[in-house]
């Protein structure tokens, strides 16, 4: 299971494959995680936000979860696997982390419970119960889809619970980290793909970034020039992804990043299930030209 120690680095949340009839695609799954985990990465996320976590059922997570241990098996490879198991139901968040850990993730990522917009003394209650069941927990807080939105004190005490080891932050911008870093606070990741360098200079200690899912050796790359103390150098390497980033969450995601896996033929098709739809031509096309800049490629 994750310490704090292991919350670091790059984490790529991944997407859920689908057939054209809206199965879950297996062997797309197997050759996509496959080559994500030939990487340097340091974690995996699934059922995620990016792996439309709102349409995907437990035994289909349950077969991810067991493809992907078998890969980093036949692999040799030491890669976390983290569960998203956050609901707006405390009850349902705990029994999915249960089952997490009986399927061996390493740790569980709750969302801050959403639509039913409840007190701060509500949201530390969840958190509370979560980090009971007795995997590592990583807190995901994120007010444009929760409708919530956790003050620095609420989220000071939900970081000093014994069983939550770190945070993603995708709260909107660098208010929450700067203020969480005035105190002895446990790591935390960047979960706002276009934060991620401005992140880094605030103290935190890697990011779990969807766009990572594309030229993951370059977002590795800038983690470790910043790591290594080349501040500069990191982040000029950051602004040539910038256009790509922005492009990639122009439409919700993972549309557009479907696409794109397809089109690196590494996935069969950018099947969603609705509500979410296809990425729009007109996407397609500024990705491609920003796509087609060889300082994207470098």
């Amino acid at each position: 299971m994750m310490k704090e120690h292991n919350v670091y680095g790059i984490f790529i949340p991944v997407i859920t494959p689908f057939s054209s009839d809206n199965k879950l695609d297996i062997q797309s799954f197997h050759k996509y995680v496959s080559h994500l985990v030939s990487h340097d990465i340091q974690g995996l996320v699934i059922n995620g936000t990016t792996g439309e976590s709102p349409t995907v059922q437990w035994e289909e997570v349950k077969q991810m979860v067991e493809v992907t241990q078998d890969i980093l098996t036949s692999m040799q490879k030491k890669i976390p696997i983290v569960v998203g198991t956050g609901t707006n139901d405390t009850y349902t968040t705990v029994k999915r982390t249960e089952l997490a850990a009986e399927l061996g993730a390493d740790a569980a990522m709750v969302v801050t419970p959403y639509y039913n917009k409840p007190t701060q003394e509500g949201i530390l209650e969840h958190f509370r119960m979560a980090s009971q069941v007795g995997l590592p927990v990583l807190v995901y807080e994120i007010p444009a889809r929760t409708g919530s939105r956790v003050t620095v004190d609420t989220m000071r005490k939900i970081m000093d619970l014994d069983g939550v080891i770190g945070l993603k932050d995708s709260s909107g911008g660098l208010e929450l980290l700067s203020a969480l870093m005035e105190y002895e606070t446990k790591p935390v990741l960047c979960g706002q793909d276009e934060y991620f360098h401005a992140m880094l200079c605030q103290g935190a200690t890697g990011g779990m970034l969807a766009s990572a899912n594309i030229h993951t050796n370059r977002f590795i790359e800038i983690y470790q020039r910043f790591a290594a103390g080349d501040i500069h150098g990191s982040r000029d390497d950051f602004k040539t992804l910038e256009p790509m980033i922005h492009h990639i969450f122009e439409e919700p995601a993972p549309a557009p990043l479907k696409w794109l896996l397809t089109r690196q033929d590494i996935i069969a098709n950018e099947q969603l299930r609705l509500p979410l739809m296809p990425v729009t031509e007109g996407v397609k096309q500024r990705l491609m030209e920003v796509l087609s800049d060889a300082s994207v490629y470098r």
